[in-house]
């Protein structure tokens, strides 16, 4: 992988930090409920496919008493992407090289009255740069005053920016984050954003505004919904609806894709999936 420039260090160093502030607010709320659980952190490397070094990444994972699992990792990647892939990346038609740093989040909860998340933000390099990423909810038992904070908090990091984000950025987010086999949308929605390229400073300076709204709302809606008791049928109720999650990453979502057509680490790409899940 050929050595970085600036804003592909600055994008890096970013995506790490916040991944840093994630971890440990994390695990604070693991300390509040009585557990020492702890993320486990597995280096990776890639290789592209001539043999070269093609960049790589730290996968995170926790498994605790209110985390039942959570993935967060990291990337930094770059190469050529292989045949017809290329046509299908903004900017990578002409020349297939590319290069690729972000963040990718997944918690699954052990208590189903917790939503579920998740949360991607990234820099992508071809013959063009943009940013792409966002955040949705995904509560197995819905409470609208979750998703009012959620949308709420999000909404202020995009206005911010531009008062046009985040009619366009949700209403994206509600199209993409959809089922169509089951006529169903995954969760209760967020912001999806993509080929982010008005301006370099800007365009990362809301990305980080995603990042930390996020950071501050989750823990803050896990911290309301954690101790709240539940009964087996509410517990099977989280399982039938996170059959759904698993279909829409292994069959729609494009950041699987990439990652599996770009030889990224297999247990970091498909660490979204649940735990445990029932299909009926």
């Amino acid at each position: 992988m050929n050595p970085l420039d600036e804003q592909q260090s600055a994008a890096r160093a970013w995506f790490e930090s916040l991944r840093d502030q994630i971890c440990a607010e994390f695990e604070a709320i693991e300390r509040e409920a009585g557990s020492d659980a702890a993320f486990a952190y597995l280096p990776w490397d890639r290789t592209d496919p001539w043999g070269e070094p093609g960049g790589g990444g730290v996968r995170g994972v926790m498994k605790g008493k209110v985390f039942e699992k959570v993935g967060v990792n990291v990337s930094t990647v770059g190469g050529t992407f292989e045949g017809d892939f290329a046509k299908t990346i903004h900017g990578a038609g002409e020349n297939p090289q590319f290069f690729a740093t972000g963040i990718s989040l997944v918690a699954h909860m052990a208590n189903p009255h917790v939503p579920a998340v998740h949360m991607n933000t990234r820099f992508l390099c071809t013959t063009k740069r943009w940013f792409g990423g966002g955040a949705d909810l995904n509560p197995p038992i819905a409470y609208a005053e979750d998703t009012e904070d959620f949308h709420a908090a999000l909404k202020a990091a995009c206005d911010r920016h531009d008062p046009g984000h985040y009619p366009r950025f949700k209403q994206w987010a509600d199209d993409y984050f959809y089922i169509p086999h089951r006529k169903v949308h995954r969760g209760v929605g967020g912001i999806f954003y993509d080929h982010l390229e008005g301006g370099w400073e800007g365009d990362f300076a809301f990305t980080r505004d995603v990042g930390r709204a996020f950071l501050e709302v989750f823990p803050r809606l896990v911290r309301r919904r954690m101790g709240m008791d539940f009964t087996p049928e509410d517990k099977h109720a989280q399982r039938v609806w996170r059959g759904r999650y698993a279909e829409f990453n292994l069959v729609y979502d494009r950041g699987t894709l990439f990652g599996l057509k770009t030889g990224g680490n297999i247990d970091a790409i498909l660490m979204s999936l649940p735990p445990e899940v029932v299909w009926e």
